[in-house]
């Protein structure tokens, strides 16, 4: 199970991998104790969810179950026309096995070194230049040199015919 946690105060959120599920037969809106995900003080609250085939969880239906329900807008659907309503499939509010993500939010903070732990460490990416750009760099740098404008002058352009 794949466990994201957010923290608001800082905009920040960490992802947690578990091979057991935890958290069962909890529902979304609840306060959870994250002792057992290794960060001993923290609080959070279940936001939502989505199971093995993506499909999301649904704060307003209840129990494990997924079902296809006619929506209107929420969680699940985003209407592109005024008034449109669609038939898609939402999982239940119950976290259960087939949950495979949860997301969390933490209303109670704890020691903060422990959730920094978690949050990956942004690589610096180098800039990569297109070989147009290394070719212009380069004669840039050789306008200023002599030789090469002498040998480029020996050189005889072809004759159209």
């Amino acid at each position: 199970m794949n466990i994201v946690i957010a923290e608001p105060k800082s905009g920040r959120s960490a992802n947690k991998k578990t091979e057991e599920p935890v958290f069962l037969n909890r529902r979304i809106g609840e306060e959870v104790s994250l002792d057992t995900l290794g960060l001993a003080g923290f609080k959070a609250k279940i936001t939502g969810g989505s199971d093995k085939q993506g499909f999301p969880m649904k704060p307003s239906m209840h129990g494990t179950a997924r079902k296809k329900t006619l929506l209107k807008k929420g969680t699940g659907f985003r209407a592109t026309v005024k008034g449109q309503m669609k038939k898609k499939n939402i999982r239940g509010n119950v976290v259960s096995t087939e949950t495979q993500q949860l997301n969390l939010v933490i209303t109670q903070a704890g020691e903060m070194q422990a959730f920094e732990q978690l949050i990956p460490k942004q690589k610096v990416e180098e800039k990569k230049e297109s070989i147009k750009e290394q070719m212009v760099k380069q004669s840039l740098e050789n306008v200023g040199n002599t030789e090469l404008a002498q040998e480029a002058l020996k050189i005889k352009p072809k004759s159209r015919r």
